[in-house]
């Protein structure tokens, strides 16, 4: 029996076929991944699936078990029982926990709200998800794995009999992975069908019972996971076979370019509370310089304040070349070579609302402008090098950014800082929420990068990408660096023990 059939999809918008008779199908309690490059389709078809896009403004047809549904609205694909957890999450971080669970369908009698009952709820599915907070905390004290655990207390309180999860994991620390890896067994039990949608290979197949692969808009192949591997799937998902997945060189690490010493950062709101404690460590030109460690650990808070852009106050000796340098804005870090391509690129990387070639001269815009004037020429000339140059797949340097794919906006963010002609380069999960194909070119990026020179630190808390990239890694915990080893005598079990605070 299944409880969902997407059968002949099509939907299109101007210029561009995102789907094409795509057929998708889910059992009744399974897990089902849904797999493919960014622009494969993957998101178009769920936004049908969830209301977003509305029946008919596609072809095709949507039978919940058994039953033809056309949504007009998200309230009539919840009313059918399904609901949708976005990697974008819709929280309101001004109202509480149990607000957001229940904003919209708040319990009332006779027309005021039960906060009472309303609190209790949420507390019971709170408790469910394994997040032990209060539920009248705020959601902007929260960090963005604990969201995310309430965006999913909030899809369990609609009773979803189909539930979709867009990279539910994207956010979250090891622990509370393993969380929501017992919250979907249970819901499997319980005879709820889950659509998983990941680029993480190792997820996909822990907890999935068949995967679909889209590409191109189209369905490639639906497949028993205890059938494949993730060799196959990754083949299926680009249309080749990628036979090196972390394509590693050997690289020859030159001077030391950067010196951090006995360097602490305090928490920007506990003021009294140090979150990197005295930490030293050497960049070399030339090298990949990785950090690994749990996340809450402080790697992006280093970083960030070695940037200029933490909050939080900060002391100890940052050397560039063998000077000493003073670094208290973003602006002293570019001067001084240094640029970050950020975690959260939607909010730290880019400006959605401008087009590619405005994102792309943002950091240096004194190339692009005089007397406070920008010349369109030289933006146009800057911004078609870098499209060309990483490959960037826009149609046309005028289109908004916010519309690319994950990929293609990490390509724009990375463009940026090439422009700015960066000594260092910090990637922070330079990899995060981007297809297979889309990192094996970041990969080559960033072996060309060391080639021409620069020293990159990236930051990733996928271990094989720590593993298949750096040249050295550094393991953080609890704010200070544990352990430094050469990439030939790390191991996952290695770094795993050192970042957990073992010996």
């Amino acid at each position: 029996m299944y409880a969902l059939e997407m059968m002949n999809i099509t939907k299109e918008f101007p210029g561009v076929k995102a789907l094409n008779n795509v057929n998708f199908k889910v059992r009744q309690g399974e897990i089902h991944a849904l797999c493919g490059e960014n622009g494969a389709g993957k998101s178009t078809l769920m936004k049908v699936l969830s209301g977003l896009h509305t029946a008919r403004t596609y072809s095709g047809e949507i039978r919940i078990n058994g039953e033809i549904k056309e949504f007009q609205t998200i309230t009539d694909a919840e009313h059918a029982g399904i609901a949708i957890i976005h990697q974008e999450l819709a929280l309101v971080k001004d109202m509480t926990i149990g607000e957001n669970i229940f904003l919209g369908r708040e319990p009332t009698k006779r027309g005021m709200i039960q906060w009472d009952q309303l609190y209790h709820d949420a507390s019971v599915l709170l408790k469910r998800v394994g997040l032990h907070v209060s539920p009248d905390t705020l959601i902007g004290s929260l960090g963005i794995g604990q969201q995310q655990l309430v965006e999913i207390a909030k899809a369990l309180s609609k009773h979803a009999k189909i539930l979709i999860l867009d990279e539910p994991t994207a956010a979250l620390t090891e622990s509370e992975v393993e969380i929501l890896m017992e919250i979907l067994q249970q819901l499997r039990q319980n005879g709820v069908s889950c659509v998983y949608i990941s680029h993480k290979m190792p997820e996909v197949f822990r907890i999935s019972d068949s995967i679909t692969i889209l590409r191109d808009g189209q369905t490639i192949a639906t497949i028993e996971t205890d059938q494949t591997n993730d060799d196959q799937v990754i083949s299926l998902m680009v249309g080749r076979e990628l036979t090196d997945r972390y394509p590693r060189v050997e690289h020859k690490p030159g001077e030391v370019v950067l010196e951090v010493r006995n360097y602490s950062v305090w928490h920007r709101e506990k003021k009294n509370q140090k979150i990197i404690k005295d930490v030293n460590f050497t960049l070399r030109k030339g090298e990949i310089l990785g950090i690994a460690g749990l996340m809450g650990a402080g790697r992006t808070e280093l970083v960030t304040s070695l940037f200029g852009a933490y909050e939080g106050k900060s002391e100890g000796d940052v050397l560039i070349e063998g000077q000493v340098v003073s670094i208290r804005t973003v602006a002293n870090a570019i001067r001084a070579g240094i640029g970050l391509v950020s975690e959260d690129r939607k909010r730290q990387g880019l400006v959605l609302g401008l087009d590619v070639k405005m994102n792309t001269t943002l950091a240096t815009m004194d190339r692009v402008s005089r007397y406070g004037i920008i010349n369109d020429n030289e933006e146009i000339n800057w911004g078609q090098k870098y499209v060309q140059e990483l490959k960037t797949k826009t149609s046309s340097l005028e289109t908004l950014v916010g519309t690319l794919s994950g990929g293609n906006q990490q390509k724009v963010v990375i463009g940026k800082w090439l422009m700015s002609n960066p000594k260092i380069l910090i990637m922070d999960e330079p990899t995060r929420g981007i297809d297979v194909g889309a990192k094996y070119e970041i990969y080559n990026l960033m072996n060309r990068l060391i080639e021409e020179g620069v020293a990159i630190i990236m930051i990733s808390s996928e271990l094989p990408e720590i593993l298949g990239m750096s040249d050295r890694i550094l393991v953080m915990c609890e704010g200070q660096f544990i352990k430094e080893m050469d990439y030939r005598e790390a191991t996952q079990e290695n770094i795993i023990l050192a970042a957990t605070g073992g010996k």
